[in-house]
């Protein structure tokens, strides 16, 4: 056979195959767009927005004005995109025996599907700015930016992107109230079971009789612009296999520098309620790192403020719970 005939052979296999791969290629990318299509596409924004607008009202302190007009925001916000609405009003008992006016404001979608995934956060904010360095505000209230209303902001950027376009699953949002109204730092010895009295109670009395869930993910300061997620003790020891799906997912999305794959502390927090209580296991997705500052320099301090907010950290969070819900 003549070079000119080899050459031809070698550029016919040549094409084919590069033409196999292209193919395979494409193949492969409209595989992974139809999966990526699958899960809505998170709005940092609006969820940005909804953190602000909580923070407007002022500090959300149970028995105050702030409060009471947030909580209507609330349940207005809930209603809007489409869910099935329960109040849970109760007056909770705080560490220094004040009777607090609480309400757990809770939104069903798909509520008769029998598989469902609960995500929930608090939205009540910290009576007193205990750990700031200025003693001088020990009793003042802060605008819990990040501590309440980053995971709330989430959630109903979330609950949002439910109505329009429902998952597979039935979903249920809890925001839990009189979480943080735990024993003042320079009062008394704390008491871990004066912390998250909303879920308490709720864990109790659930809006539905027997409710179940497949498990829990609980948003807990996730808006800070310096936030780092790594995998919360109480989580791992109950829903291990949950927290690294989600910690792979966040991987997978690119979310790596915000969830960090190493162990991190123990907290008191509503999902070890909703554990103990219901028995579902849950994650706690929270801005703690117990080798460094555990909640950061602005916890329970006037620092807490919109300024620390950051839509890269709320889109981190929102967009793997979503790849999570969605797939």
């Amino acid at each position: 056979m003549s070079k000119i005939g080899l050459l031809l052979i070698a550029f016919l296999f040549t094409s084919c195959g590069q033409r196999q791969n292209v193919e395979n290629s494409s193949t492969a990318m409209k595989e992974e767009q139809s999966v990526t299509n699958n899960t809505p596409d998170f709005n940092a924004d609006s969820a940005y927005q909804y953190v602000a607008n909580q923070v407007s009202f002022g500090p959300r302190v149970p028995n105050t004005k702030a409060h009471k007009d947030c909580a209507l925001y609330l349940e207005s916000e809930l209603k809007r995109f489409g869910a099935n609405v329960f109040i849970q009003e109760a007056l909770l008992e705080a560490y220094n025996g004040e009777m607090l006016e609480s309400k757990n404001i809770i939104g069903a979608y798909n509520p008769e599907a029998t598989k469902r995934v609960l995500l929930f956060a608090h939205w009540d904010s910290r009576p007193f700015a205990d750990s700031d360095p200025d003693k001088a505000n020990h009793y003042t209230p802060i605008d819990g930016a990040d501590d309440g209303a980053s995971g709330i902001g989430v959630l109903l950027e979330i609950a949002r992107q439910l109505q329009q376009k429902s998952p597979a699953i039935g979903i249920d949002l809890i925001f839990f109230d009189a979480e943080d109204y735990g024993t003042h730092t320079g009062e008394v010895e704390r008491k871990d079971h004066t912390w998250c009295l909303g879920s308490q109670f709720w864990a109790k009395n659930p809006h539905v009789p027997n409710y179940k869930a497949e498990y829990g993910i609980l948003l807990d300061m996730v808006g800070h612009k310096d936030a780092q997620f790594y995998k919360e003790l109480t989580s791992l020891k109950y829903a291990a296999p949950v927290v690294e799906k989600i910690w792979q997912t966040a991987k997978d999305l690119g979310y790596g520098r915000f969830f960090i794959n190493a162990r991190g502390g123990g907290v008191v927090d509503d999902h070890e309620y909703v554990i103990a209580g219901r028995n579902i296991p849950c994650v706690d997705i929270i801005n703690y790192d117990p080798n460094r500052n555990g909640f950061g320099d602005y916890w329970h301090t006037m620092d807490d403020t919109i300024d620390n907010i950051s839509t890269a950290t709320l889109k981190a969070v929102g967009q793997t719970v979503l790849e999570i819900i969605y797939n």
